[in-house]
């Protein structure tokens, strides 16, 4: 049940577009979200031109501001043949270490049934690694699917493994599911919330603010359990650019309080 309204709202830094975030660097990127008064940022290990550079200087300004991180590695935690990436991993812990970011967010890739054994080797490294792992449901058959996810999480938890799991909004859509069960299904392992809108263009789905969204997203946000942070992973351009992620964000708190009070006003 949705009872407060102390929803963090953090920016995963590729909301700003790709192109715009190498040329500037997801320093920039940082900065800008941090002074259009988001609760965090999520770095992306794909938009890091120069890692060695980047994540000391984004730990460094995000900290000053007594902000929140979030690390996300587009590797996935097993290739295509089942097989554990262990090696991935420890980027991914490593990169998070020196940005002093509590969490890593990494998808599970190809886990099939050959990879249930593996599951003592994960358990082990992220004893070892002291960063907490979240799994995202992306836009792959493999790693987005309900009926995939629910699998893993069932051989996880056979396994003595408490992971949580980051729901995105839109990518149910990109695998032809749908957001709300899967919501439904899935909320007593979500950790954190992607809030992204979509919209059908002629052969393919594109991000869009929630506000333009074709998605049950209020229902969506209702499903999920109180008090998660929740970022935003749909495209911010405008002339104004702070303005408009300050809107967003602002947009975004306000809609948590809304869903709230209802439940709020009825205890």
């Amino acid at each position: 049940m949705r009872t407060d309204t102390g929803t963090a709202v953090l920016i995963s830094l590729s909301a700003f577009g790709a192109a715009e975030v190498r040329r500037h660097g997801q320093l920039w990127a940082a900065e800008l979200a941090l002074q259009a008064g988001a609760d965090g940022v999520e770095v992306r290990s794909e938009l890091l031109v120069d890692a060695e550079r980047e994540l000391p200087a984004i730990a460094r300004a995000v900290s000053a501001a007594g902000k929140s991180l979030v690390y996300s590695s587009a590797d996935d935690l097993w290739a295509k043949d089942g097989s554990l990436d262990l090696d991935a991993l420890k980027r991914a812990q490593g990169a998070a270490r020196t940005l002093g970011a509590p969490r890593i967010k990494m998808a599970i890739g190809g886990f099939g049934p050959t990879s249930h054994p593996s599951l003592q080797a994960l358990q082990g490294q992220l004893c070892a690694g002291g960063v907490e792992l979240v799994i995202e449901n992306d836009q792959s058959t493999s790693a987005g699917t309900l009926a995939n996810l629910q699998n893993f999480f069932r051989a996880a938890t056979a396994q003595g493994l408490d992971l949580g799991l980051t729901f995105d909004m839109g990518n149910w859509h990109w695998t032809g599911e749908c957001p709300l069960q899967a919501a439904q299904a899935m909320a007593a392992q979500v950790r954190y919330v992607h809030c992204k809108g979509v919209q059908r263009l002629t052969q393919r789905w594109v991000a869009v603010p929630l506000a333009e969204s074709s998605a049950p997203w209020r229902a969506i946000l209702r499903a999920m359990p109180a008090g998660l942070p929740w970022a935003i992973e749909y495209p911010l351009i405008g002339d104004d650019l702070l303005n408009t992620t300050r809107h967003e964000i602002n947009s975004l708190r306000r809609l948590a309080s809304s869903l709230a009070q209802p439940l709020a006003l009825a205890a």
